[in-house]
């Protein structure tokens, strides 16, 4: 069975001879178009939710997956805990549900339950570690992921302060646009502005020093 940190890589790499990681494609390189947008989660999906459609929940699985996952991710940096809190985050949802009140943010409604999951983890003592070894092999297998790409999505997890890798993260994964994500972070979008742009210079510092980007 593939793992959601093997799958969320595979989703960060283009399938090519020489695969290169979204982040650095999109980000490092403006010539590059984005990768393409996810569905919008719809605010429908919540309430019916609450009346134990199953089907309904499925639809908001398939939704929202991808970017909770790479959400929960870049609260935690640790795809163990990411993984984990995945499930609770579903659990809670459709725990929760019912008591949704419209207001045209579903996921940041969504988002606001994983950040409190995170930060009770946070509190309990959170364990920072580094991509599994096996993450580093190359080869025929086009969803394998290289020493290249490992190397910038652990800089973006280690270096970056947590605004700035939900908002790199959210953007380069989901394809949202910053003014989307402000939206979703229930943010300001000049602070978005400032923290993606702050985030994307030290990651880019950082890779120069390291000799992984030039």
């Amino acid at each position: 069975m593939v793992s959601r940190l093997e799958f969320f890589l595979s989703l960060l790499t283009h399938k090519r001879k020489k695969s290169r990681m979204l982040l650095f494609t999109t980000i490092f390189d403006p010539k590059q178009k984005p990768r393409k947008r996810l569905p919008e989660l719809e605010e429908d999906l919540i309430h019916k939710i609450g009346q134990n459609d199953h089907v309904a929940f499925k639809i908001f699985y398939e939704t929202i997956n991808e970017t909770l996952y790479a959400y929960l991710l870049s609260l935690t940096q640790n795809h163990q805990d990411a993984e984990d809190l995945l499930q609770e985050t579903y659990l809670r949802v459709r725990a929760s549900a019912h008591h949704y009140q419209a207001r045209g943010k579903p996921l940041a409604w969504v988002f606001t339950i994983a950040r409190n999951l995170a930060h009770m983890h946070h509190r309990k003592g959170k364990s920072v570690q580094d991509l599994p070894e096996e993450y580093l092999e190359t080869g025929t297998n086009e969803t394998s992921m290289d020493a290249h790409d490992r190397i910038i999505l652990q800089a973006l997890l280690d270096e970056l302060e947590e605004g700035q890798r939900s908002i790199i993260l959210l953007h380069a994964v989901s394809g949202f646009k910053l003014v989307e994500i402000a939206r979703h972070l229930e943010l300001p979008i000049s602070t978005v502005l400032s923290r993606y742009n702050r985030g994307v210079r030290k990651l880019r510092h950082h890779l120069e020093l390291k000799g992984v980007l030039s």
